[in-house]
């Protein structure tokens, strides 16, 4: 980040210079879904109480790749007090008919402004406040083998908050930074602060719905019809598939494999849930990517199946932390993904899943085992299995390692970012984990569906 960028500012401006927990790099779709959540919450809680409605301030980098968004933008005016889109001239917004509104301004930036690599969105009523903030990672800024190729691989450091003092003070830089291009609405809209500031409700807004809409965007956004019929489709297959199978011998199999992992839960008894709770996450993170119901049922799969390479393992793989171990069980630790792969093997309907298994513990900058894969060569499911599993078992107590609370287990994550695990996924674990310890959803404790049979098709 450059010293002007309005997040710098912001931190430079806080009495002991610390930004929010919710400060990291986001990946672009994550920030379309926050800012379509409060958008909607202008929409829907602002249309019901006119005089919550808010003061806006959208800047929206160098326009072009957010033109869509100006239609958009035309009913949030209509529930809004004010508006102020700053974007560079040849955007496109001074011709759509959101600016010839009345309470819409627009503001004309200078190319070499910071504020074109900015994406930020300011609102401030007298309920509540809210904001999202971030500045596009510069050219040097991305590893060299890590340049986005596409859009939704564009990277952002950003942050999201409700806290009236933090959306307040941005609001005053952006205000300032605007005063350059247009002194006047600069006055204006210092004057519309100080009388929100003036006039704040008593009562505080609930913004319990702006929450579930964060938590439903993160999840289904991505979901259009054409991905959920499609998905309903295989869904009618694979049940189908399921039940052909269910009285044959190979799914006899899956089920002693699956009594397998439980038995292995069963002496761990620290961790004796391990296998249910690594599936459920690693589902629900699917689900955030927005994973094909093929993917997301080998991922359940696989979580359930994840440890059964230490159905033989010495007790004291279960009671005591790998670094504590002897040399000859630590080997038998390291090679659990082989073992368990080897024994999911004996199964051609198992496939997938034994890749899923095998591949858990590779790492994303080619450090890992058994094949030394690196970044995206790793299949998506043995990446989320890898980063959940390694969260789960944090969280969880081993020998004298007391468990750690979530946020620690998250930054003990966050420090194999880019090494061991996927930034992305790290991000996505990070916003759940966010949500969860803000009381705004719970981590769920057992996948959706347990698998009473399913299988695919062996491979000839």
């Amino acid at each position: 980040m450059t010293s002007q960028s309005t997040l710098n500012q912001l931190k430079a401006s806080l009495p002991d210079g610390q930004l929010p927990s919710s400060y990291g790099v986001y990946f672009k779709n994550t920030l379309v879904a926050l800012c379509h959540a409060l958008e909607d919450h202008i929409l829907q809680a602002n249309a019901k109480v006119p005089e919550e409605k808010p003061l806006v301030l959208v800047t929206f980098q160098r326009g072009k790749w957010y033109l869509q968004e100006a239609d958009r933008y035309f009913e949030i005016a209509q529930c809004s007090n004010h508006i102020v889109i700053a974007a560079v001239p040849d955007s496109g917004f001074s011709s759509h008919k959101t600016s010839k509104l009345e309470n819409v301004s627009l503001v004309n930036l200078d190319d070499n402004d910071e504020l074109i690599h900015e994406w930020n969105l300011v609102i401030l009523s007298p309920g509540y406040a809210a904001m999202v903030l971030c500045r596009e990672l510069s050219v040097e800024e991305y590893r060299a083998d890590s340049q986005p190729k596409t859009d939704t691989e564009r990277k952002f450091y950003g942050l999201w908050t409700f806290e009236r003092n933090l959306v307040a003070q941005t609001a005053t830089i952006l205000i300032e930074t605007m005063r350059f291009y247009n002194p006047t609405l600069a006055d204006n809209l210092r004057q519309q602060q100080r009388h929100i500031a003036a006039n704040m409700s008593n009562v505080s807004t609930d913004l319990s719905g702006v929450v579930s809409r964060i938590v439903n965007y993160l999840q289904t956004s991505q979901q259009q019809l054409v991905t959920i019929n499609r998905q309903n489709r295989e869904m009618v297959e694979l049940e189908g598939q399921a039940l052909r199978l269910n009285r044959n011998l190979a799914a006899n199999k899956l089920q002693a494999f699956l009594r397998m992992a439980q038995k292995v839960d069963e002496r761990d008894t620290d961790n004796s849930v391990a296998s249910l709770q690594v599936s459920a996450l690693a589902e629900t993170l699917g689900q955030l990517l927005d994973l094909p119901t093929l993917k997301l049922r080998r991922l359940r799969l696989a979580g359930l199946l994840y440890r059964i390479g230490l159905a033989e393992a010495p007790t004291e793989v279960f009671n005591q932390p790998p670094e504590q171990l002897n040399d000859a069980t630590y080997t038998f630790w390291r090679n659990r993904s082989v073992l368990g792969a080897q024994l999911l093997s004996t199964m051609p309907e198992l496939v997938a899943i034994k890749e899923i298994v095998a591949h858990q513990l590779e790492h994303w900058d080619g450090s890992g085992k058994p094949n030394g894969l690196k970044g995206e060569e790793i299949g998506i499911e043995a990446r989320i299995l890898g980063l959940v599993s390694y969260f789960q078992e944090l969280t969880q107590p081993r020998g004298d390692r007391p468990a750690l609370s979530l946020g620690e287990g998250l930054e003990k994550c966050q420090n194999y970012r880019e090494t061991w695990f996927d930034p992305a996924l790290v991000d996505s674990l990070a916003t759940v984990i966010r949500l969860a310890e803000m009381g705004l959803m719970a981590l769920p404790d057992r996948p959706s569906q347990l698998p009473a049979v399913w299988l695919e098709e062996a491979t000839k």
